[in-house]
């Protein structure tokens, strides 16, 4: 649980810094990519993700949106889906929590 709190305390500062715009904008929900593939890295520690990919966008509340991720990871020779979720809202883009499930 503590390391968890840490992870989110140090992915809070990630996306919050202060980085030079760039002329060419990436997609909005690339930043949260980047949030759940170091989730899932750290809960399958050592194990080769295989594949990632952007499943979509759903909105829930005019302010509120989650977007939802899909990870394979190869874990003992078999490979795992991971599906991650970042709800989070549109209007301050700092707010958002996050479920890991493992697909069986």
């Amino acid at each position: 649980m503590k390391r968890l709190s840490v992870l989110l305390l140090a992915l809070f500062f990630i996306i919050n810094a202060d980085l030079p715009v760039h002329a060419e904008e990436k997609p909005d929900y690339e930043k949260y990519g980047r949030i759940a593939t170091v989730v899932v890295k750290e809960d399958y520690p050592g194990e080769a993700v295989v594949e990632y990919k952007y499943g979509g966008r759903r909105k829930l509340t005019e302010a509120e949106v989650m977007d939802t991720f899909v990870f394979i990871v190869k874990e003992n020779g078999k490979d795992k889906t991971i599906l991650v979720k970042v709800t989070h809202l549109l209007t301050d883009n700092k707010s958002l929590s996050l479920t890991v499930e493992e697909q069986k």
